[in-house]
């Protein structure tokens, strides 16, 4: 008896996530408009302890799309603009020498904005390589080391990272192991007419609406937990593997168009990637399987930062995503097992 009533309690689960995905998707729709598969990635992210890069064009609201996050969670939110001149310290904090109580000079260590919940990293390609790596051990252990001390990073913890794809000068390109730590590349696009229309009509009116917390972090790190849980079947996996193999030249699962437009493809953390995102949009839909479908839905903003076209696809025309959305089309879906009763 003790397998239905696991089964039961985890589906009272699913639908409680789903309803306060709905709340938060509600409250940011107070401010924000449009971007549903934006937000929908971003709250995948979250849900799964990942990174995300936003890229747009200035005036798309990145970064008012991270502050209302940070607004409806009732978690700590620290933003980091990025310039020329900031130094790693800036970021992680530094040890400043204190006279103490019984006389003595010590250290004390001052702690950095990246000793928050959510870091809004922002304009991350306009500081240097040096800093940039600052939030390589953050993002990737969750940890900052100081002189000889290491220190463990609040939880839940987060990095949603914004860069503008169109201005070059003054810009240092993210190195591909950074890049790399990011579980999406969430691409900002141009609102509709009707949406525009809203922005116009909403943005310009003497209104700023308040926004009500929906989850804490205790309440965020349990759905963390619960997407973990939620089960992958081998023919997910599978198509998964074959997947990410197909976008590795001279692979025996990559097709030919592969060979000819990609220098380097993805490596075993994107499948682990894709895995993960289709486990929270299916744990956000209130479902306790994973469907091919929800890895198709994150195989884009998963893949696109992983794989390097060459001159020949640039001569093409051929972007990442175009490559992508082919692999999709030629990666043939595993049947379904039947199970005889």
């Amino acid at each position: 008896m003790s397998a239905p009533a696991t089964s039961d309690t985890l589906n009272k689960l699913l639908e409680q996530f789903s309803h306060s995905r709905q709340q938060m998707v509600d409250q940011l729709r107070r401010v924000i408009v449009g971007q549903t598969e934006v937000i929908e990635q971003m709250f995948a992210a979250i849900f799964t302890k990942g990174h995300c890069l936003l890229v747009g064009v200035p005036g798309l609201a990145k970064t008012l799309m991270v502050s209302s996050i940070s607004q409806i969670l009732d978690i700590s939110f620290k933003r980091i603009q990025f310039t020329p001149d900031l130094m790693p310290s800036d970021i992680t904090g530094t040890n400043v020498l204190d006279d103490s109580e019984h006389g003595r000079r010590e250290f004390r260590f001052v702690h950095g904005p990246i000793f928050a919940n959510i870091i809004l990293a922002d304009e991350i390609n306009r500081t240097p390589p040096k800093t940039q790596a600052a939030l390589l051990q953050a993002m990737q252990e969750r940890q900052v080391t100081v002189g000889q001390t290491t220190y463990n990073l609040p939880e839940p913890f987060f990095v949603i990272a914004t860069q503008n794809p169109i201005e070059q000068e003054g810009t240092y390109p993210l190195p591909e192991a950074q890049l790399d730590r990011f579980m999406f590349n969430i691409k900002v696009d141009y609102p509709s007419i009707d949406e525009e229309k809203r922005i116009l009509s909403t943005t310009t009116k003497d209104e700023a609406p308040e926004l009500t917390k929906v989850l804490s972090g205790k309440a965020i790190m349990t759905l963390q937990h619960l997407v973990r849980k939620v089960p992958v079947g081998d023919y997910v996996v599978d198509y998964v593997a074959r997947l990410v193999r197909a976008t590795r030249p001279k692979s025996a699962e990559a097709p030919s168009f592969v060979n000819q437009l990609i220098d380097w493809g993805a490596g075993p953390r994107a499948g682990q990637f894709l895995i993960m995102g289709a486990k929270a949009f299916a744990a956000m839909d209130g479902r306790f399987s994973v469907a091919i479908e929800d890895v198709k839905r994150v195989a884009v903003p998963v893949l696109r930062h992983r794989i390097s076209c060459n001159f020949q696809a640039q001569a093409e025309g051929k972007t990442p995503d175009d490559i992508i959305l082919d692999l999709l089309k030629h990666v043939k879906e595993p049947e379904v097992p039947k199970y005889k009763k």
